[in-house]
């Protein structure tokens, strides 16, 4: 039984062999000429030298931080620094330090109160009636007093009563200057209540312009 048992476990251990022989090579891919592939082929070493090339000339930056100083967190850009928008930015009554705040105030409330009045005429829910103006007039002189409780507001929570002008002192182009009296808490409340008056007397004014006088500019 024994010297029967041997021929056959031999014979199945060959046939073992040669069955995960043939799996081997069915199942290891082979490349063009016939030779398997290996699965992790060797790394490749590749070295990158990068060279500091110092130009002869500095290159000239078109956008750069204000006065030189990265900490401002402004930029200055060939539009921003340009003589033409400098001279438009200092000649807005935000920026004209030498005029007092409440004239200033005044100025924007004029500009604003005037403005708001065509829109809300024209646009409001009473535009197609014969209330259209003095509805209008109303809304707008609405929202000049919102616009003023909330400049007031600001103010307020901006500066302190005594405290010095919180405004830079230097000119975009380095020059010092007088502080504005407008970053602070009393020329901030004489700003808001010059708003508020200019805004008021614009809304008065349009609606003179409009419907009293009946301008024949304004197309009803």
């Amino acid at each position: 039984m024994a010297a029967t048992a041997s021929p056959m476990a031999s014979q199945l251990k060959s046939s073992f062999a040669a069955s995960s022989s043939s799996l081997r090579g069915l199942i290891a891919p082979r490349g063009l000429s016939g030779s398997p592939l290996r699965a992790f082929p060797g790394r490749r070493s590749t070295r990158f030298t990068i060279k500091a090339v110092q130009a002869d000339k500095p290159t000239f930056q078109v956008v750069q931080p204000i006065n030189g100083d990265p900490f401002i967190g402004s930029l200055e850009t060939p539009v921003t620094s340009s003589p033409l928008i400098a001279w438009y930015l200092s000649n807005l009554p935000a920026y004209r330090t030498a005029v007092s705040p409440l004239l200033r105030g005044v100025e924007v409330g004029l500009a604003h109160g005037f403005l708001l009045v065509g829109p809300f005429v024209k646009t409001g829910p009473l535009r197609n009636t014969e209330y259209a103006g003095a509805a209008g007039s109303l809304a707008a002189g609405g929202l000049v007093v919102i616009l003023s409780i909330c400049l007031t507001m600001y103010g307020i929570a901006s500066f302190k009563e005594g405290e010095p002008s919180t405004a830079p002192s230097l000119t975009l182009t380095g020059r010092k200057k007088e502080p504005d009296q407008l970053q602070t808490a009393d020329g901030w409340a004489k700003f808001s209540g010059g708003f508020f008056f200019g805004g008021i007397s614009g809304v008065v004014w349009a609606y003179f312009l409009l419907y009293v006088l009946n301008l024949p500019y304004f197309v009803k």
